[in-house]
C-alpha cells in the first residue's frame, strides 16, 4: 500500500513538472505596484491584468520555479514609451537577474538608490531612460552583475571606485557620462573578465595605464567622440591581445597609423579610426590583417595612392576577408585601385578624394557589392554596361559630381535592382535614361545637373512606388508634373528646370517641396485641398505664379521655410501664416502684395528672415517686430510704408541686414542701434539658415548629405542689386536709403565695429558726419550721398583699411579730405558737388597753393591732369602781371638815356 502510494506521488511529481508553471501571487502584486508606479500612454502593459503574470509583456518566469527572472520593458523602437518612476516593489522579486527599462522616459530622476539592494541581478540595462544626477555607488553592490548600461541619459559619475566591486561584469556602457575626472582606464583594466566597452562621448582624455595594466579578455572597445590622441594608439596596444573591435572615430588622433598597433592587433575584425586627423599614407602593413572585415578610415587627411593597399603585392588574407572599405573624404589620388581581388567586398566608399581617371571595368568583377560610392573625385571618362557586368547584387550607386558620361545601349536592362541611384553631376542625357524604367525598388534618385534636355516621363511618378526623396534640379526638363497625392514622394526638388502647367496636389507627407526657378502658373490655391502636418520647406520661388495667396496655411502647422517671392501674387498678406509657430523664412519680395503687416505674424516667434521688399505693402514699420527676438534677416525694402523707425526695432540684438531703403519713412533714426549686438562684434558666431537632409545607406557611415540653404535675398551691395544666398549670412548690412528721415546721424552708430555696410543715402540728414566713424572698422561701403551733411570730413574715416565703396556726394561738406590711401584712391565722383570741400583727388586747398611745386615745373599741367581753380589762375595772372609791369618800367629806363635823367632830376 505505502509502494503503491509512492507510484503516485512520483507520478504527480512529474506531471506537475511538465505542467504549466503558474505566477507566484507576491510577485505579480509587486509587478501591479510597480505598473501603478507608471505612465503608459501607449497601453504597452495592457496585458498586465490576468492572473497569469508569467504570461504578462516583457515579464518571464523560471519554468522550474514559477519566480519572475526576467523584465524586459526596452522601449528602443517608441522611445517615451514610459514615463512615471521606478517603483522600489522591484525589491519583492527576490530573483529576478535581468532587468531592461531602457529607452523610457523618467523625467530626469536620479537612477534609484534600491537598485544597489537588488543583489541577485546579473544584466541591468537603463539605456536612454532620462535619467538625472549621480550614478549611485550602490550599483557597485551588484557583485553578481555580469552586463550594466547606462549610457545616453544626463548622469555624473564622480569616481569610479564601486567599479572595481564588479569582477564578473563583462559588458559596460557609459556612453554619454562625463568621465573626464575619473581615471578611468585604470578602473576598466581591473575588470579582467571585461569582453565589451563603450565609453562613446564620455569627454574622455588621454591616459596612461601602469605597465602592469593590460586586459586579457577584451575584444570589443568603442571609444568615439572623445578627445583621445596619438597617444592613445600607442596604449591600445598594449591593453589586449585579442581586440577584435576597435571604434575610436571623431577623436583627436593625428600622425601616421603606427606600423606598432597594426602588428599587435591580429585579431582585429572591425578598425574605426574616423573622423581624426590621421596623415600620410595608409601602412602597407594593413595587408597583414587577415581577419579584417570592415575599414573605416573616413574623414582624416590620407594620402598618396592606394597600390601599397590594393596592389599585387598586398598579402592574401585582406583580400579574402575585407567586406566593407570606408576612405572617403581623404586626400587619396592616383587612379582608383583594380580591387577585383577584394570578391568579398560589399561596400566600398571612396568618396571625396582626388582620385582621377577612369573607372577601371574590373570593377564589374564584384559580385557581392552592394554600395558603390565613387562621389566627389575628378573621375572621367565614359561609363558602361560592362561597369556593371556582375553586380546582381548592387542597391546602392553613387557615382555624383564627377565628369562621367553615362553611356548605356536603349534596351540595356541591368541585372540589378537598385534602391539608391545618386548621379548628379554627371552627364546622362540629353534624354531621360531609359534603364532607370527597369528599376522598381529604389527610394531615392538624384538625377540634377545631369544634362538633361527632355520632358519628364510619365512613367517617372509611378514606377516605384517607394520613391521618397527625388532630385531633379538644374536641368532642362520640360513638360508637367501630374497629380503626386497618391505617390510618397517626400523630398522633391524639381528647382531650375523648365516645368510648366499648374502646382500639382503632393502626398500629404511630404516634408520639402522645391519647385523654384521653373515656369509654373496659376493659382497655388491647390495646396489646400490636403492637410500637410510634416511640410517644412515651400519654395515656389521665381516661377510665374498668380493670384492671392491662400488662407489656409493653419494645414501646415510645421512649415519652417516658405518662399513664394518673385512671381506675380497680389492681394494682402494672409493672417492665418501667423499659426506657423515654427516659421523661421518668410519670403516673399518681388509680388504685388498690398495692406498692412497681419498682426497675426507676431505669434511666429521661431522667424529669422523676413523678406517682403518690392511689394506694395503700406502702413507703418510693425511695431511688434521688435518682439520677434530671433530675426536676424529683416528685409521691407521697396513698399510704401511711411512714418518712423519704432524704437522697438532696436530689441533685435541679433539683425544683421536691416534694409529698410525705398519707402517713404520719416523722422529721426533711433539712438539705440548700439543694442545690435551681432553688428558690434567684428567675428560674430553664426549659424547657417538651411534645411539639412542626410541620407544613410550603411546606418554608420555618413554617405550623402544635401544641405539647402534659404538664407537669400536681393540687396543692394557695392552699388548694385545682388542675390546672395548661403553667403547672405556673412554680410552685416543696414540700408535706410531713399527715404525721407532727417536729423543727425546718431552717434551710437560707432558701436556697430562689425558692420560691413551702411547705406544712408537719399534722405535729408543734417550736421556732422559722426567724428568716430572709423571705429566702424570692418566698413566696406559707405554711403551717404544726396544728403545735407556738413562739416569736414572725420580724420577718422582714412583708418577704414577694408572701405572699398565710398560715396560723399550732394552734401555741403567742406574742408581738405584726410589724406590716406584708401580715400584718395576714390574717383572725384565720390565727393562730387560738396562745394567747399578740397584736396586730393579734388583740387589742391588754399594753403597748398603757397607750398613749393613738387612736380616738373616746365611739364604741361593739362596732360598731367591737373585742373586749377579760380583762386589759382589769379595768382598767376597776378605774377604775370608783377613781371610785365616791373619790368616794363625798369626796362625803359635802362633802354632810355634821357628818361633816365629826367626821372633821378625830378626825384
Amino acid at each position: 500500500m505505502a509502494i503503491k502510494f509512492l507510484v503516485v506521488v512520483l507520478v504527480c511529481v512529474f506531471v506537475s513538472g511538465e505542467a504549466e508553471v503558474r505566477c507566484i501571487e507576491r510577485e505579480r502584486e509587486a509587478l501591479l505596484s510597480f505598473k501603478n508606479g507608471l505612465i503608459d500612454d501607449y497601453g504597452f502593459l495592457s496585458s498586465w491584468e490576468s492572473d497569469e503574470c508569467c504570461k504578462w509583456h516583457g515579464v518571464e518566469c523560471s519554468n522550474a520555479t514559477g519566480h519572475v527572472i526576467n523584465l524586459q520593458l526596452n522601449n528602443e523602437y517608441h522611445y517615451g514609451g514610459f514615463q512615471g518612476e521606478v517603483g522600489s516593489s522591484l525589491l519583492e522579486l527576490y530573483h529576478l537577474n535581468y532587468l531592461d527599462l531602457s529607452w523610457n522616459d523618467f523625467g530626469g530622476n536620479p537612477i534609484p538608490k534600491f537598485i544597489g539592494s537588488m543583489k541577485q541581478l546579473q544584466h541591468l540595462y537603463l539605456r536612454g531612460c532620462n535619467f538625472g544626477g549621480i550614478v549611485p555607488p550602490q550599483i557597485g553592490n551588484l557583485t553578481n552583475l555580469q552586463s550594466l548600461a547606462l549610457s545616453h541619459n544626463s548622469l555624473r559619475i564622480e569616481n569610479l571606485n564601486w567599479l572595481s566591486s564588479l569582477s564578473l561584469l563583462s559588458y559596460l556602457s557609459l556612453s554619454q557620462i562625463d568621465l573626464s575626472q575619473t581615471n578611468w582606464l585604470q578602473h576598466i583594466l581591473s575588470l579582467h573578465s571585461l569582453h565589451e566597452l563603450h565609453l562613446n562621448t564620455c569627454n574622455l582624455k588621454d591616459s596612461s595605464p601602469s605597465l602592469n595594466s593590460s586586459s586579457t579578455s577584451l575584444s570589443i572597445l568603442a571609444l568615439s567622440d572623445n578627445h583621445l590622441t596619438f597617444s592613445a594608439l600607442n596604449w591600445l596596444s598594449n591593453i589586449s591581445t585579442v581586440l577584435v573591435e576597435i571604434s575610436m572615430s571623431s577623436n583627436a588622433i593625428g600622425g601616421s597609423i603606427p606600423i606598432a598597433l597594426l602588428d599587435k592587433i591580429t585579431f582585429i575584425e572591425h578598425l574605426d579610426l574616423s573622423d581624426n586627423m590621421l596623415e600620410g599614407q595608409i601602412p602597407k602593413s594593413l595587408c597583414t590583417l587577415s581577419r579584417l572585415r570592415v575599414l573605416v578610415l573616413y574623414e582624416n587627411d590620407l594620402s598618396g595612392n592606394l597600390e601599397n593597399l590594393f596592389g599585387n603585392a598586398c598579402a592574401k588574407g585582406i583580400l579574402e576577408s575585407l567586406q566593407i572599405l570606408e576612405l572617403a573624404r581623404n586626400k587619396l589620388d592616383g587612379s582608383l585601385p583594380d580591387l577585383r581581388a577584394f570578391s568579398a567586398l560589399t561596400e566600398v566608399y571612396l568618396e571625396g578624394n582626388n582620385f582621377t581617371g577612369s573607372i577601371p571595368p574590373s570593377i564589374g568583377q564584384l559580385s557581392n557589392l552592394h554600395a558603390l560610392d565613387l562621389s566627389g573625385n575628378f573621375l572621367n571618362g565614359i561609363v558602361s554596361e560592362s561597369h556593371f557586368k556582375k553586380l546582381d547584387m548592387l542597391k546602392m550607386l553613387d557615382l555624383s559630381f564627377n565628369s562621367l558620361i553615362l553611356h548605356f545601349a536603349p534596351n540595356w536592362i541591368p541585372t540589378f535592382q537598385l534602391e539608391v541611384i545618386l548621379l548628379a553631376g554627371c552627364n546622362v542625357g540629353p534624354s531621360f535614361p531609359k534603364w532607370i524604367q527597369t528599376q522598381r525598388n529604389f527610394s531615392v534618385l538624384d538625377l540634377s545637373i545631369a544634362g538633361i534636355i527632355d520632358e519628364a516621363p510619365t512613367w517617372l511618378w509611378s514606377i516605384s512606388p517607394l520613391l521618397e526623396h527625388l532630385f531633379l534640379s538644374s536641368n532642362q526638363i520640360s513638360g508637367t508634373i501630374p497629380n503626386l497625392s497618391s505617390t510618397s514622394i517626400t523630398f522633391l526638388d524639381l528647382s531650375n528646370n523648365s516645368i510648366a502647367g499648374p502646382i500639382p496636389l503632393f502626398y500629404a507627407n511630404a516634408e520639402t517641396i522645391l519647385l523654384s526657378g521653373n515656369m509654373f502658373s496659376g493659382s497655388i490655391s491647390s495646396i489646400c485641398k490636403t492637410r500637410h502636418n510634416q511640410l517644412v520647406v515651400l519654395d515656389l520661388y521665381n516661377n510665374q505664379l498668380l493670384g492671392e495667396l491662400p488662407n489656409c496655411w493653419k494645414k501646415m502647422p510645421n512649415m519652417v521655410f516658405l518662399n513664394v517671392a518673385n512671381n506675380r501674387f497680389w492681394g494682402e498678406i494672409p493672417r492665418s501664416l501667423g499659426s506657423l509657430h515654427e516659421l523661421a523664412a518668410l519670403q516673399l519680395r518681388g509680388n504685388r502684395l498690398s495692406g498692412e503687416f497681419p498682426s497675426t505674424l507676431r505669434r511666429c516667434q521661431n522667424l529669422e528672415l523676413v523678406d517682403v521688399a518690392e511689394n506694395e505693402l503700406t502702413g507703418d514699420v510693425p511695431i511688434w517686430l521688435g518682439e520677434v527676438y530671433n530675426m536676424r534677416y529683416l528685409n521691407l525694402a521697396g513698399n510704401k510704408l511711411h512714418g518712423g523707425i519704432p524704437v522697438e526695432i532696436c530689441n533685435l540684438t541679433r539683425i544683421r541686414i536691416l534694409d529698410l531703403s525705398k519707402n517713404n519713412l520719416s523722422g529721426k533714426i533711433p539712438d539705440c542701434f548700439n543694442s545690435f549686438t551681432s553688428m558690434a562684434k567684428k567675428d560674430s558666431p553664426f549659424t547657417h539658415l538651411g534645411h539639412y537632409y542626410s541620407f544613410y545607406y550603411n546606418d554608420n557611415l555618413p554617405n550623402e548629405n544635401v544641405v539647402k540653404y534659404f538664407e537669400y535675398s536681393s540687396i543692394q551691395w557695392k552699388g548694385q542689386e545682388s542675390e546672395y544666398r548661403k553667403h547672405l549670412i556673412l554680410l552685416k548690412l543696414i540700408d535706410l536709403s531713399s527715404n525721407r528721415l532727417s536729423g543727425n546721424i546718431p552717434q551710437s552708430f560707432s558701436n556697430m565695429k562689425g558692420l560691413i555696410s551702411l547705406n544712408l543715402s537719399s534722405n535729408s540728414f543734417t550736421g556732422n558726419i559722426i567724428p568716430d566713424i572709423g571705429e566702424m572698422e570692418m566698413l566696406e561701403c559707405l554711403d551717404l550721398s544726396d544728403n545735407q551733411l556738413s562739416g569736414k570730413i572725420p580724420t577718422s574715416l582714412a583708418q577704414l583699411q577694408y572701405l572699398a565703396v565710398l560715396d560723399l556726394s550732394n552734401n555741403n561738406l567742406s574742408g581738405e579730405i584726410p589724406t590716406s590711401t584708401q580715400l584718395q584712391s576714390f574717383n572725384a565722383s565720390a565727393y562730387a558737388e560738396n562745394d567747399g570741400l578740397c584736396g586730393p583727388p579734388l583740387a589742391l586747398c588754399n594753403e597748398d597753393v603757397l607750398k613749393p611745386p613738387t612736380t616738373n615745373p616746365g611739364g604741361n599741367a593739362d596732360e598731367k591732369g591737373i585742373s586749377l581753380s579760380f583762386m589759382q589762375e589769379v595768382g598767376i595772372s597776378m605774377g604775370f602781371g608783377f613781371i610785365f609791369g616791373f619790368w616794363g618800367v625798369v626796362g625803359t629806363f635802362v633802354l632810355k638815356k634821357s628818361w633816365r635823367i629826367a626821372f633821378f632830376k625830378f626825384l
